[in-house]
């Protein structure tokens, strides 16, 4: 399946939904910088009230895309829809301050000489004053700021600028809001926490935002959906499950999660066999491209994600500890096959064993990640 059957289908393994009202629809959208193209092809859409992200290596577009979007950049091609109306295409470029878009930036963008209060009220100024005051105060107090009000930015937190940025964003009540890498400057703990408090105020506004992230841990905290974008293209459009499940090609498989691949055989349009055993579930059409109708003796590689090889010490099946992550609650563990392939196994924390140690392994996979061996592999 190639990235346009995934943007044009519905997410695998998704319910028959009611349709929503689409918000924002990309289509087809190019942007180069001279001769360097850095985003083709590229089309999404995003309902009212949804979270979206881009998530992707540096250099990959996503942050030349949300300007596109905020209307920084102009388009070389295709079109950008908002509420229905035109606002980008190569004859129209309708300016950023006209698109009810909001932004969150990566360095907070916070006003140093104003307090907490006039930094959110700072897009407000056609309001009534008592309106004012009181969009203010929702929002403060939605953001958990009401105590710090008259306080300047540089008397809080990175945490607590940030969420003075996202209440400054929200307060004209933008159509689209539009974050760039907004939790890059803070510490792991604190962007894991803040990641979830985003995702509550946003919907608690019911607002419809666009992430943009080089980190899949705050895509999956935030996002409804999101797109996995390389070389400029977006790879999958998915939920965070089908993105780790079932990943449309081998750049998603390698970019979302951890895993490794062994080598595999078809034996039929549903089975593989690997060296831990038997694979059951369906193959996927990448998988069989080429060969005959079944598929049968197709080489594959087949995905392995770290909570497919699950610790069993009654298992026959043995392998060698070569290295542990400690993760708190559970130890990353890099074993060594009898053929001396390697795979990953996420075992809970207690079960503590040391380097070189021989433990019992089985494999206890629902879905078949695999895709077809080509020249050079």
């Amino acid at each position: 399946m190639n990235a346009n059957d995934w943007l044009s289908s519905p997410a695998m393994g998704a319910t028959t939904a009611p349709a929503k009202e689409i918000l924002l629809d990309v289509r087809s959208i190019g942007h180069a910088y001279g001769s360097h193209v850095v985003v083709r092809g590229l089309s999404l859409s995003l309902a009212r009230g949804a979270i979206g992200c881009l998530l992707g290596p540096s250099g990959c577009g996503k942050t030349t895309v949300l300007r596109c979007i905020a209307g920084f950049k102009p388009v070389a091609e295709g079109e950008i829809r908002l509420g229905g109306q035109v606002v980008a295409s190569p004859g129209i470029h309708v300016p950023p301050e006209k698109r009810r878009i909001g932004m969150v930036f990566q360095d907070y963008a916070l006003f140093p000489h104003l307090t907490v209060s006039q930094n959110v009220a700072f897009g407000l100024h056609g309001m009534p004053r008592p309106a004012r005051e009181s969009r203010v105060a929702e929002l403060l107090e939605v953001v958990g700021l009401e105590a710090s009000a008259a306080k300047y930015p540089h008397q809080l937190s990175g945490g607590q600028q940030q969420r003075v940025a996202l209440a400054r964003a929200l307060a004209p009540r933008p159509d689209l809001l539009l974050m760039d890498e907004p939790f890059s400057n803070l510490d792991v703990d604190l962007r894991e926490r803040l990641s979830l408090e985003v995702r509550e105020i946003l919907k608690n506004q019911n607002a419809t935002a666009i992430l943009v992230t080089h980190d899949q841990h705050e895509a999956f905290a935030i996002a409804d959906e999101i797109g996995v974008m390389h070389g400029g293209e977006i790879q999958q459009w998915d939920y965070a499950y089908n993105l780790y499940h079932k990943p449309a090609n081998r750049f998603v498989a390698d970019f979302v999660g951890q895993g490794v691949f062994l080598e595999g055989k078809v034996l039929s349009p549903n089975q593989v066999r690997i060296e831990m055993g038997v694979l059951t579930g369906e193959i996927p059409r990448d998988c069989s491209a080429g060969c005959d109708v079944c598929g049968r003796g197709c080489a594959v590689d087949v995905l392995l994600r770290p909570d497919d090889v699950v610790h069993d010490d009654a298992s026959p099946m043995r392998a060698e500890v070569l290295h542990k992550a400690f993760r708190g609650a559970e130890i990353l563990y890099t074993l060594r096959l009898a053929t001396g392939e390697r795979v990953l196994s996420m075992v809970p924390s207690h079960h503590n064993h040391r380097i070189g140690e021989m433990i019992g392994i089985r494999l206890e996979a629902d879905h078949v990640v695999a895709f077809r061996q080509t020249p050079g592999d």
